[in-house]
């Protein structure tokens, strides 16, 4: 049996995300027949006892095409309101869809700032649970009308990881208009075990009128869940019965190996759910330290500090090349950084990125 089939077999809790190329024709209309495969393909999956939640990009360009739109706005205002007419459409077509197989569907608008208050973090932690476990389809995306630059997720890969992150997914789904990853000569990577700069390499960005993504930000979504424990795939959603398909064992698309262990909730909220507010250098030593042996960042293995950050803040915490392997919430504030003799970051509070 393959690695694939052995991580996928038991695999009972799902993201799957679907992009606005995916779900939109050449025009950037979208194009209700493929939303409705992908339905079906989803409504099967949650019929048979699978939990599925669908992170679903398309809201601005449903919008864009009311508005008489060719190409995404770049005005914030003309694109929040491109997302408000565009959400209800679309929602509109999920609903009418979903409900022909018997399904119910519901729907949560997100923004950053929303995950990355402890409680809030929580409150949709615990919504999810409920849906899922009265077998109804969280439909999610970015909360388009209200979000600015400070609060956006970026791009709706990684609200998918995130989401993902938050639920403990066993399995995060990316369906894409690409048959996966591809190496220079052309060819789908079918496995990546670990995620190299080598691999980053491969990642370009999109060229969708409609979009906003590409394969950088699938890569960048694969680092946060993998790192979390879960499995992802790229996969292409043009495929008939690609779920199914995935969720077997088949070779299709590119499959990105989990670490070992999984973290924590808490600890997936102090790695993937907050801004670092600045950044600290550590010496050779502490960096073993923290790597190796699971230690507290202490006072004495900081090299310099960067930004401004207060006690209990999220910083970035990097190596003597700048090369960030850890988070923390700090203990001390860079104002107070040079005359500390203790704890800066605390073990219980870090984590090893």
């Amino acid at each position: 049996m393959s690695s694939r089939q052995d991580t996928l077999g038991p695999v009972q809790r799902i993201v799957v995300k679907v992009g606005t190329g995916l779900l939109t024709d050449t025009k950037g209309a979208l194009e209700k027949a493929r939303i409705g495969r992908i339905c079906a393909q989803i409504a099967e999956l949650s019929t048979t006892g699978r939990e599925v939640v669908l992170v679903s990009s398309g809201a601005i360009a449903a919008g864009m095409g009311h508005l008489g739109m060719l190409e995404r706005p770049k005005n914030l205002p003309v694109l929040q309101a491109a997302a408000a007419i565009g959400q209800g459409k679309l929602m509109s077509i999920y609903d009418a869809i979903f409900s022909s197989f018997r399904v119910q569907v519901a729907q949560l608008l997100l923004t950053h700032d929303d995950l990355k208050n402890r409680d809030r973090h929580l409150n949709a932690r615990n919504t999810l649970r409920v849906l899922l476990a009265r077998a109804i389809v969280p439909i999610i995306n970015e909360n388009d009308t209200v979000a600015v630059d400070e609060i956006k997720f970026g791009d709706n890969d990684r609200l998918a990881a995130l989401t993902a992150t938050l639920i403990d997914a066993d399995l995060l789904v990316i369906l894409s208009h690409v048959e996966g990853l591809l190496d220079a000569e052309g060819r789908v990577v079918t496995v990546v075990p670990k995620i190299t700069s080598e691999i980053g390499q491969l990642a370009g960005d999109t060229d969708r009128a409609t979009s906003i993504g590409g394969m950088a930000s699938k890569i960048e979504a694969a680092k946060i869940v993998t790192r979390a424990g879960i499995p992802m795939i790229i996969a292409s959603g043009e495929r008939d019965g690609v779920l199914a398909d995935l969720l077997s064992g088949q070779d299709q698309g590119t499959f990105f190996l989990p670490q070992n262990a999984k973290l924590a909730s808490r600890k997936r909220w102090i790695a993937f759910f907050q801004r670092p507010a600045g950044r600290v250098i550590v010496d050779d030593g502490a960096a073993r330290a923290l790597r190796e042996n699971g230690k507290s960042l202490l006072a004495k293995g900081v090299v310099s500090a960067q930004g401004t950050f207060g006690k209990g803040e999220l910083v970035s915490i990097c190596d003597k090349n700048r090369v960030e392997f850890a988070r923390g919430l700090a203990k001390v504030g860079n104002g107070d950084l040079k005359t500390a003799t203790g704890v800066v970051v605390h073990r219980d509070d870090l984590v090893i990125l």
